[in-house]
């Protein structure tokens, strides 16, 4: 059967990620895109000719919708997400599913309160290179390390903007880039409690425009900074006494941007190589490496397009739509997520830049 879908919010996530994947794919219909920005819902018009254009959700029918695609701002996620589902709207959510665990328990209530079910975006645990980690890591003995780190060389998204102002977006790069990390982090590890978490901030290229993420085409702002961070880096301690680095910039010194991922075990280590993102500034292909007893062997990793994952999601989201057991499990693992995020800014000092 085919899903009835509405996009809400016609930003660059909403019209660049999920609105053509959504009108090429063959198990959903697009019958509606949502915002509040009139030259937004006339530019959907005239692409998507015969798709509705509304301004607010309440304007939505629940006898005309199976589900709602939401790709807002960060700070309006629980907002919008929760009077969907109060109304009995099934809701795809994009990361970060919320900003605080406060919004996370309103989500669990509206989810329960209109008897229908919350899902999430969050593409990284789709992309093939991760998926064959994921089954590399059962021959690597009892886990001892993980390092996760995703880098952009420039890369602040919407600099100037809602993205760079921490009361809209709930954090920088690590509440952005870090939620796919921590989300890889579930994926390879389980579902982990944490006994200790610290890390550290810097905005040292925040401030300056020439470091916007241009491929974005959202174009540096007049006003470019803000005051959240373009770097977190963390260290946790799982309670099985497994430790976690994690480090996410969207800016850096370094020529290409690009995402490692190193898992270690007592029978040896595997490393994957490769870069998450849409960014164009990216090494070719993805490379994963298997070092046991001083010898390292490369690992088949299927090849894919840029954004391939996001189609593969979609690919399983009728199949979690109609499943009953999908209830509450979103809120499980978001739960998880804002509580290491917070936990880490709690504990992370500044780093002032250098004179």
């Amino acid at each position: 059967m085919t899903v009835r879908v509405a996009v809400v919010g016609l930003g660059w996530a909403g019209r660049s990620i999920w609105l053509p994947r959504l009108v090429e794919h063959p198990d959903f219909d697009v019958v509606a895109v949502v915002d509040s920005e009139p030259v937004a819902r006339a530019t959907a018009a005239r692409t998507w000719p015969g798709t509705r254009a509304l301004a607010d959700v309440s304007e939505l029918d629940r006898d005309d919708v199976d589900l709602a695609v939401v790709a807002v701002p960060n700070h309006l996620h629980t907002t919008v997400a929760c009077r969907l589902l109060a109304a009995g709207v099934p809701v795809f959510l994009e990361k970060p599913v919320c900003l605080s665990s406060a919004e996370a328990d309103r989500l669990a209530l509206a989810e329960r309160d209109g008897g229908t079910v919350l899902l999430a975006g969050s593409a990284a645990r789709y992309r093939a290179d991760v998926l064959t980690l994921h089954e590399t890591v059962a021959s690597l003995g009892r886990l001892r390390h993980l390092d996760l780190a995703w880098v952009r060389s420039r890369g602040v998204p919407d600099a100037g903007g809602w993205f760079t102002r921490r009361d809209l977006s709930g954090g920088g790069a690590l509440v952005d880039l870090g939620w796919h990390l921590l989300d890889t982090l579930t994926l390879l590890l389980g579902p982990v409690g944490f006994d200790q978490a610290v890390g550290t901030v810097s905005d040292d290229f925040l401030h300056n425009g020439a470091w916007s993420a241009a491929w974005r085409h959202d174009g540096p702002k007049p006003d470019a900074g803000g005051d959240v961070e373009d770097t977190a880096r963390g260290f946790l301690v799982s309670d099985t006494g497994v430790s976690v680095s994690l480090r996410a910039s969207w800016a850096s010194h370094e020529p290409l941007d690009y995402t490692a991922i190193t898992v270690e075990g007592s029978n040896g280590s595997a490393t994957l190589r490769c870069t998450f993102g849409f960014s164009p500034n990216r090494a070719g292909g993805s490379v994963l490496t298997l070092t046991r007893d001083g010898e390292a062997v490369p690992v088949a990793v299927p090849e894919e397009p840029i954004g391939a994952e996001y189609r593969r999601q979609l690919d399983e989201l009728p199949a979690l739509l109609a499943d009953p057991a999908s209830k509450g499990l979103v809120i499980e693992d978001a739960r998880r997520t804002i509580g290491v995020i917070e936990r880490l800014y709690d504990s992370a000092r500044p780093v002032p830049a250098q004179v």
